[in-house]
């Protein structure tokens, strides 16, 4: 039976470096399930979760953290069981703007949350202001992706979302991402 492995590697930005991991996973007999890259200034993220016979992810477990040490990378691994791919078909772009407050994070993020909405990407930024140098007040803009579930109405969860920005005096839009 088959297992996986979940991998996260930061680092450097580098050419290459992406191809040099495929390698790797292929190399041992894994194959990649899944996988996420983002980019930081001059560093990278990636996390996949790769698959493969109990002796091709040790393998993997013993060989990638070599890999990444000749690239300075660093390499954190755990194995994990039934992978499901992301339901990709109620996924849902939101972006709020508005004022920024202490805890403004956690009260969105909390309000998915009890909807079981997953957030799979995240972006916060404040909009410049000369005049004022403190994070409070400063106006923000927020992107996210979420993940709805199939048994919930977007349209109920957009409104229920408005009356939670309401009182934080903030603006809110949905955009269902086919």
């Amino acid at each position: 039976m088959n297992q996986q492995l979940i991998i996260t590697i930061l680092g450097a930005d580098q050419i290459g470096v992406l191809s040099t991991l495929a390698d790797t996973v292929s190399g041992v007999g894994c194959n990649i399930l899944d996988s996420r890259q983002a980019i930081y200034g001059q560093d990278f993220s990636l996390t996949m979760i790769i698959e493969g016979s109990p002796t091709a992810i040790s393998r993997a477990e013993c060989l990638l953290p070599q890999t990444c040490q000749k690239h300075n990378l660093l390499s954190l691994m755990k194995r994990t069981t039934k992978h499901n791919k992301q339901n990709l078909e109620s996924l849902v772009d939101v972006v709020i703007r508005g004022k920024s407050s202490p805890g403004l994070i956690d009260h969105i993020t909390h309000f998915f949350s009890t909807y079981k909405i997953s957030v799979s990407a995240f972006r916060f930024k404040f909009i410049d202001d000369e005049n004022n140098k403190s994070a409070e007040n400063l106006d923000m803009k927020c992107k996210m992706v979420i993940s709805i579930p199939h048994q919930l109405i977007v349209s109920e969860i957009e409104q229920a979302f408005q009356k939670l920005l309401l009182p934080l005096n903030l603006k809110g839009e949905f955009k269902q991402n086919h």
